[in-house]
């Protein structure tokens, strides 16, 4: 019978006469539309399967092959700088192709959140692998900046002002002789007054560790003192062999109280850290001057550093060589003279001015008059 449905309803007599409730049998047409429908959801799936694994090996092939780069390239990654962000920066800097790419690839690679700050250097070709690899690292590119010893603040400041580097305003100035002349690396787009800082603590750290070695009976009464004293030192002689014979002249007059008598210390009176004029000989009238810093005039140390000494500076204050030396000139030859008595130093100081009065005659020039320490 019809009901209207793809099922036939059927009665089947059984062994005793009586007939079966009626038992309702799928077409074979229903069973065909089923199987159909199945295969349509597994090639439809499989389909997808198979476009996924040619996305992800077509993704892998650009992230891994040869990136767009013909010639080395930097590119600076800002400290709190997203991974949208950097990739969409590499892409216009011509490092990747294409940021997405390098966006999803550093997420496969669960890398997003090990990506450093700093500038890197990318070779020619480098793939977006590479890229990543080398941002990950955070071997950035170190810049430096040397600072030389006996320069005052206001030099440092100069220099780090004219580092295009470096970022940021200057801080105000800092005391004299607080800064540690050194070779300092640093990242690009450090800032200026964090280069400062850093300076500052590593001149703390050094004075006061070589302050707690210093021999006894020192004629330096604080900590500040003995920075006064090195800085002196520190502009007398370039020379780190000189530095504790020097320092046991300082010392020896101290002890004696003796005016100190050292050029660089009239310099900085006048002239301060800006330093003295090159074309500018040191006149009578300047050794005369009467300024806090004068040792010509004032007896015991300045009021405060003339500079920044470093090491070697320091250490030759807190040891210096045991002489009895008082005097010391210049040598003609870029060290110096020592000498326990005015009449030793005084011949010295003729010796050289007899140098310079022939140098000056090989140079066709006249010698400047000298007068004699007394």
């Amino acid at each position: 019978m019809v009901n209207g449905s793809d099922e036939t309803l059927i009665d089947r007599e059984t062994d005793s006469g009586e007939t079966d409730r009626p038992r309702r049998v799928r077409s074979k047409s229903a069973r065909n539309s089923f199987v159909a429908f199945l295969s349509f959801c597994f090639s439809g799936a499989l389909a997808l399967v198979l476009a996924a694994v040619a996305v992800l090996y077509w993704g892998k092939t650009q992230f891994d092959g040869p990136g767009p780069l013909r010639q080395e390239a930097t590119f600076l990654v800002p400290k709190g700088g997203g991974l949208d962000g950097i990739s969409a920066s590499l892409e216009r800097s011509g490092i990747v192709s294409d940021a997405r790419i390098f966006e999803y690839g550093v997420r496969f690679e669960r890398a997003a959140g090990q990506l450093k700050a700093g500038e890197y250097a990318f070779a020619p070709g480098a793939s977006m692998r590479d890229v990543m690899n080398t941002i990950r690292s955070g071997n950035s590119i170190l810049h430096a900046i040397t600072i030389p010893e006996g320069w005052t603040v206001a030099q440092i400041y100069a220099r780090i002002a004219a580092d295009d580097t470096l970022v940021g305003d200057l801080p105000p100035e800092a005391p004299e002789g607080s800064l540690l002349p050194e070779t300092y690396k640093f990242t690009r787009g450090l800032s200026r007054a964090e280069l400062v800082s850093q300076m500052s603590a590593a001149q703390t750290k050094l004075v006061s560790d070589i302050w707690k070695t210093r021999e006894d009976g020192l004629p330096i009464s604080d900590i500040g003192q003995f920075v006064t004293l090195a800085s002196i030192v520190e502009k007398e002689t370039g020379i780190d062999s000189e530095r504790p014979h020097v320092a046991s002249v300082f010392v020896n007059r101290l002890r004696k109280n003796m005016r100190l008598q050292s050029d660089p210390t009239i310099i900085y009176g006048i002239w301060g850290g800006a330093g003295k004029p090159a074309n500018e000989p040191i006149r009578q009238s300047h050794i005369a001057s009467d300024t806090p810093y004068n040792t010509y005039v004032i007896r015991g140390l300045p009021p405060g550093p003339i500079a920044n000494p470093g090491r070697a500076a320091l250490e030759a204050v807190a040891h210096p060589l045991d002489t009895d030396d008082l005097y010391f000139v210049a040598d003609g030859t870029g060290g110096h003279a020592f000498s326990r008595t005015l009449d030793e130093h005084n011949s010295n100081v003729r010796r050289l001015r007899d140098i310079e009065k022939r140098a000056a005659v090989t140079r066709g020039q006249s010698a400047a008059p000298g007068a004699e320490v007394e």
